[in-house]
């Protein structure tokens, strides 16, 4: 699956009032691996910028001057994650700010372009109700490195999330088998490995011990995925 984990910075906190994005990134998760291929811009919003919100991510107006506008970048953007699913925290917020800044060139709203949008706030609120859920949380709760996080970007921000999110769903990822690597993609490989001969296998009997233990663990994914555990799908 190509997932690919997005932010935003804005001049303040509501599009329906004229409010721009002026800074925009984005990093790739294919397969639930981090890629290279990352989107990041920095955008010339063409208004002034609220002081909360320069207060948060640092952005003057003057460094956007030389900035593109969002126009000139559109249809890249949209290049970048058309098909794949957006992972987002607070996803409504900067939905609406993209879906604010494509209606202005008649362009095509971003759920028509991605497959589904995921709200990791959302998700993390139904996990930990009652904490604080948002980034810098996250990440202390998960023991991720958010040490050069000292003011809000766009681009480290989404990179930050991508580890977050790759930390909360990693319960049903430990059950999967890895069918490529770095040094073994090709499908050919794939299907040697599968065409072993099982007659010279050796079968070794799951102990009543180990049975119990697989079976609480897959309980365990069956109460995180809200009943979607794919191994139990066939026993419910």
């Amino acid at each position: 699956m190509r997932q690919i984990v997005l932010d935003t910075e804005t001049t303040g906190l509501e599009h329906k009032l004229g409010h721009r994005i002026i800074e925009i990134g984005g990093v790739e998760i294919n397969n639930r691996r981090l890629t290279s291929h990352h989107f990041h811009y920095y955008l010339n919003p063409e208004r002034e910028i609220d002081e909360g919100a320069q207060a948060v991510h640092g952005i003057s107006l003057d460094f956007l001057q030389d900035k593109p506008r969002f126009a000139e970048i559109a249809a890249e953007f949209l290049d970048f994650v058309r098909g794949a699913e957006l992972i987002i925290h607070n996803a409504p917020f900067d939905i609406g700010f993209l879906n604010a800044e494509l209606a202005r060139l008649d362009m095509e709203p971003i759920e028509s372009v991605c497959c589904a949008v995921l709200d990791t706030l959302r998700m993390a609120k139904e996990r930990f109700p009652g904490k604080r859920n948002n980034l810098d949380a996250l990440c202390e709760r998960y023991a991720i490195d958010n040490s050069k996080r000292t003011l809000h970007g766009a681009l480290l921000d989404a990179e930050i999330l991508a580890e977050v999110y790759i930390a909360m769903t990693r319960g049903q990822e430990s059950l999967l088998m890895e069918l490529t690597d770095d040094s073994n993609t090709g499908q050919g490989h794939i299907e040697e490995r599968l065409t072993i001969s099982a007659h010279h296998q050796r079968v070794l009997r799951a102990s009543p011990e180990e049975i119990a233990e697989h079976e609480a663990l897959l309980a365990e994914i069956q109460k995180e995925s809200k009943g979607k555990c794919v191994w139990l799908a066939d026993l419910t």
